[in-house]
């Protein structure tokens, strides 16, 4: 954001540096000003994302891959295991077999002895690349499976093993990247593959149902 030599005001400003600073950098107006960064480049992302989605069909591709599966397995480790979690937690709504390798109450060893060209993985690997992450798609990739990544840049170490991808932009005025543009991907493949699971309907109203006769919510 840039700062011209006249305040809005339609004076100077103050004429000395520490009374300069005290106007232009206190608390509220360098808050306002970062947020403003925050929230311009947060739209960036996505108007990139949407773009880039529209244009080479990435998502609606990776969708058919895990509606088409026998199993669906999730993973991601570090700031990506947030992501891997969330879509574990919405996906499972309406598909069935739907796993989360966590590496604690599910780990790779649990899982890979039974893993066949039926089951899909979709991995999610932001930097820092993590090791574990990419040797989980190289061993679901050896047996067969079908790896999907949803990473950020052409040169993740995970499209190796990749069938298919989506590249999410993550740019960022803040100190961490951003994660707006993996948040909006996970709300969009959970909606396409839940259209193309057979059965969701049915197992979405016979969740809902269980819920209510288990008094999950108030």
């Amino acid at each position: 954001m840039s700062t011209s030599g006249q305040d809005r005001a339609g004076a100077r400003g103050p004429d000395n540096p520490a009374a300069r600073y005290g106007s232009r950098m206190g608390a509220r107006s360098s808050s306002a000003a970062l947020q403003a960064r925050l929230i311009k480049q947060e739209r960036t992302v996505l108007d990139q994302l949407f773009d880039e989605i529209q244009a080479e069909d990435s998502v609606a591709r990776v969708a058919a891959v895990l509606a088409g599966a026998r199993r669906r397995f999730i993973s991601g480790a570090g700031r990506s295991a947030a992501f891997a979690h969330l879509l574990d937690l919405d996906l499972s709504h309406g598909v069935p077999h739907v796993t989360h390798i966590d590496g604690t109450t599910v780990r790779p060893l649990d899982v890979l002895p039974d893993v066949r060209a039926t089951d899909a993985l979709i991995v999610f690997a932001m930097r820092r690349y993590r090791r574990e992450t990419v040797q989980l798609a190289e061993q679901f990739a050896e047996r067969g499976a079908q790896v999907v990544a949803v990473t950020d840049a052409a040169d993740s170490p995970v499209l190796q093993f990749a069938a298919e991808h989506i590249i999410v932009p993550t740019a960022s005025a803040s100190v961490t990247d951003s994660a707006t543009g993996v948040v909006a991907v996970i709300h969009l493949l959970t909606a396409l593959t839940t259209a193309s699971s057979k059965g969701s309907r049915r197992r979405l109203a016979e969740r809902e149902d269980l819920i209510e006769q288990m008094g999950l919510y108030i």
